[in-house]
């Protein structure tokens, strides 16, 4: 059975549901610390992230250079277009002996209203150890193309679950 938007589920107190978010997105920034662990490393630790809240999508966090270990960082193959962030980039993520390619991405000319994101790192969550808000390990959003992180306080349901391609 396919998923549609009336079957949004209504989010508690503190809650936030992604049907609530905007289409086009919003851009804001947050204060919750957030955190990567890539081969037991600690490769990226900010409380001066953006967070980018689409309709039917968790968020996805934009961390700042400076809050991560950018020498695990190496430019990849490949790009995406973003009808609303404009061109996008990859880096393969490297610690140690293990590497994860087109582990995170970049927009370093995104489009005016996205400007606060230029050249700050999202990460997909999946690939890593472990990604934290606020000290909660996130849930990868679902799909193997979106990189939205999912935690108690964000209700769906989310695009990338199974009938949801064509929404």
């Amino acid at each position: 059975m396919k998923a549609q938007r009336e079957q949004r589920v209504q989010p508690g107190p503190g809650q936030e549901s992604v049907w609530d978010y905007p289409r086009p997105p919003r851009l804001e920034r947050t204060s919750k610390r957030v955190q990567v662990v890539y081969n037991s490393v600690v490769i990226a630790d900010s409380q001066r992230a953006w967070r980018v809240l689409e309709t039917s999508h968790p968020p996805v966090y934009y961390i700042p250079p400076q809050d991560i270990r950018m020498d695990c960082l190496q430019p990849a193959r490949g790009a995406s277009f973003c009808e609303w962030k404009g061109q996008a980039g990859y880096y393969d993520v490297r610690v140690g002996d293990k590497t994860t390619t087109n582990a995170a991405w970049i927009y370093a000319k995104p489009t005016p209203a996205f400007a606060g994101i230029k050249d700050h790192v999202a990460f997909y969550a999946q690939p890593m150890d472990a990604c934290y808000v606020d000290g909660e390990q996130v849930r990868p959003q679902p799909g193997q193309f979106y990189g939205g992180w999912i935690t108690r306080d964000i209700i769906g349901p989310f695009k990338g679950e199974p009938g949801t391609w064509d929404w």
